[in-house]
């Protein structure tokens, strides 16, 4: 398949790895956790099964972690693309209400609903609740997808549908501890 043009032509635009939710300072905390998924090692290729849909199924990836530091209420995930050629990241799950004593959430765990009891989803792109996979621009380059888990000291309380800003001012200065899985997606 020929390249596309706009995606050769936005290739040097990024939005950087500086404007993940993990770079604010206000949600930084040690790194006391360990995020992982079956299906990719942290830095590799995101398998096709878990690609983004225009229609039908997104199916999420399974993730694994290990046990949250003491006092933890509640977990928060984020995944992001910073490699999209905006402004800011490209929001792709944005989930609360995650049970600190789950050790992971199963594969598409991160439907809308969630089959996992307690996962409440924000808002991601247009609109969209629940995993949204990779997307990325043909012929753009590599896109990283990043995962980020938070440990809580206390539950946010937003409701149903909440947006990314509500849910970091909800959770900033109360990360107790996060991991961090980095995976990749190409589309040629």
């Amino acid at each position: 398949m020929p390249a596309n043009p706009l995606g050769v032509a936005l290739r040097n635009r990024r939005a950087g790895h500086h404007t993940l939710v993990w770079a604010r300072p206000d949600l930084a905390a040690p790194e006391n956790l360990t995020l992982t998924s079956p299906a990719f090692a942290h830095g590799a290729p995101i398998p096709e099964r878990y690609r983004g849909r225009l229609f039908g199924a997104n199916v999420s990836p399974a993730l694994g972690w290990t046990r949250p530091p003491a006092g933890t209420v509640e977990l928060a995930l984020v995944v992001q693309d910073p490699d999209v050629p905006m402004g800011k990241p490209a929001t792709h799950a944005l989930a609360l209400g995650i049970d600190p004593e789950l050790t992971g959430i199963p594969e598409n765990g991160l439907a809308h609903p969630s089959p996992v009891a307690g996962v409440r989803h924000g808002k991601g792109p247009l609109g969209r609740r629940g995993w949204a996979g990779p997307m990325p621009v043909r012929s753009h380059g590599p896109h990283a997808y990043v995962f980020q888990l938070f440990a809580l000291d206390r539950a946010p309380g937003l409701p149903a549908g909440f947006t990314l800003d509500q849910a970091v001012a909800a959770i900033a200065g109360h990360v107790l501890g996060r991991a961090r899985l980095d995976g990749t997606y190409e589309i040629r």
